[in-house]
């Protein structure tokens, strides 16, 4: 990834434990990558930044809302100012809700469908053009195995627009694949990271034991793998949506019941 360009969104974290973009904010960096920290809380992002400093790499703040075409369209045009190109955009940015259609809030749905799809299809319009420019590029989005299976959550907005996601990479990869834009998915499964950090010690035990591994993922896990699909060695992936689960989408409940009982 060294002389690479990366715009990650969500690059702060929300608690003491780790989210998605702060680790791969830094993992980006540590393999060559100018990264562009994108946030909307400027503390959380400067955190990520002064981790990345001191590790010696290379990264500055810019605080948006991803909901707005306005911000996202800025962060594009501040990649290019700041480092000369873009080759990488790493959506992470999202919130979470409860729910079900029953008793799920309009406007929290509403707001839920703007941060985690209308955001990634807004940074995507205003990255693509940037990346064409630098010969191509790579777009990874982050999903959730709740977007390809109901989860304990009752988390219908979430889902629903971790599903949109999905079929967001998958067509994004076919417009753009003859710009030699490569764009793929991760779908991360029970991880304990910023988002989940308030869980109960019952909960975290569960999820972990639901897995085949029996071992607890962290957004690291996820981080590496953004690693290898934002860099060359992923040439030949495009459209791929990249469940990171300890092997629980393989599994019926029924399966795992001997060790969740």
């Amino acid at each position: 990834m060294e002389g690479k360009v990366a715009i990650v969104t969500g690059a702060g974290t929300r608690s003491p434990v780790d989210g998605v973009g702060r680790a791969t904010s830094i993992l980006f960096a540590r393999h060559g990558a100018k990264v562009l920290l994108v946030d909307r809380d400027v503390q959380n992002a400067e955190k990520t930044l002064a981790a990345i400093e001191a590790d010696g790499g290379e990264a500055s703040v810019f605080i948006a809302d991803v909901s707005q075409n306005d911000d996202c369209q800025a962060m594009a045009e501040v990649a290019i100012g700041r480092y000369g190109g873009l080759h990488i955009l790493f959506n992470s940015a999202a919130i979470g809700s409860p729910g079900t259609v029953v008793d799920a809030d309009e406007a929290v749905w509403d707001k839920v469908m703007e941060v985690n799809l209308k955001g990634m299809m807004l940074t995507s319009k205003h990255a693509i053009p940037k990346m064409i420019d630098a010969g191509g590029g790579s777009i990874i989005n982050i999903a959730s195995i709740d977007g390809m299976r109901a989860n304990a959550w009752r988390n219908i907005a979430y889902a629903v627009s971790k599903g949109g996601a999905i079929a967001l990479t998958r067509n994004m990869a076919v417009h753009h694949g003859r710009d030699n834009i490569r764009v793929n998915c991760i779908a991360p499964g029970h991880i304990y990271a910023s988002m989940t950090s308030g869980i109960s010690d019952e909960m975290r035990d569960l999820r972990r034991r639901a897995g085949p591994l029996g071992t607890e993922g962290t957004a690291w896990d996820i981080a590496w793998a953004g690693v290898f699909l934002a860099s060359d060695e992923s040439r030949w992936i495009s459209g791929v949506v990249l469940p990171i689960d300890a092997g629980l989408l393989a599994a019926t409940p029924l399966a795992m019941l001997s060790h969740l009982r």
